[in-house]
């Protein structure tokens, strides 16, 4: 028997990506949260999936809730901390755009499971996930502030409200993936140019790649 921790040994190998029964927790729900349903996934089902008793996945998990809610933080987190960082570097306002937009593009496109489905859920509207709702809102906001920038400096007349768009748009990998059923492979490349067009941007793409590349490596 393989020992996974805290609570009863296993009863066989690891089944499930990750170096701690946390970990494997987590594959286990996000695949089945995001491909039978939340309401439809008992911690049980999640247990058998992961190969560990029920009684053990309580061991780091109390309930469902909380394991949905690591799960969602886990989408916002990186892109939240990077776009914290872009707002206080100096330099041309389109380049951080572009960084924020293509950093988080690139992570919605290649995690393993498409977790940001799971932003409809119902259930997110309760004061259970207030925490993670704030957190997704400041990263919407933290999108807005850096548009309105690239705005500023371009001094191009647009409609009220297109500071948005950018946040909107790269939040379309999650349908593209849903609709799909599989990662979107030309997101990565179109949606943070898309996020500057949007805002009536119109300079030089290929240089704003470069700095955005550069600002990313000293960033995150």
């Amino acid at each position: 028997m393989v020992n996974p921790g805290p609570g009863r040994p296993r009863l066989e190998q690891r089944r499930r990506p990750g170096t701690t029964p946390r970990a494997e927790i987590l594959d286990a729900a996000a695949e089945l949260f995001t491909n039978n349903g939340y309401a439809n996934t008992s911690t049980r089902r999640v247990a058998d999936a992961v190969g560990i008793r029920q009684a053990s996945l309580y061991h780091h998990f109390a309930t469902k809730d909380d394991i949905l809610d690591a799960l969602l933080a886990d989408t916002v987190a990186e892109p939240l901390a990077l776009s914290a960082e872009l707002l206080k570097e100096a330099g041309d306002a389109d380049a951080r755009l572009y960084a924020l937009a293509s950093f988080d593009t690139a992570q919605l496109c290649s995690s393993r499971w498409n977790l940001g489905a799971l932003y409809l859920l119902p259930e997110l509207r309760t004061e259970r996930f207030e925490s993670f709702r704030v957190r997704r809102d400041e990263l919407r906001a933290n999108y807005a502030s850096l548009a309105r920038r690239v705005l500023a400096q371009g001094q191009v007349s647009v409609a009220a409200g297109v500071e948005y768009l950018p946040f909107r748009l790269v939040e379309t990998v999650i349908n593209m993936r849903s609709d799909d059923g599989a990662s979107p492979e030309h997101a990565p490349r179109l949606i943070p140019e898309a996020a500057l067009r949007v805002l009536g941007w119109s300079g030089d793409i290929a240089a704003v790649q470069t700095a955005a590349r550069r600002l990313s490596d000293r960033t995150y």
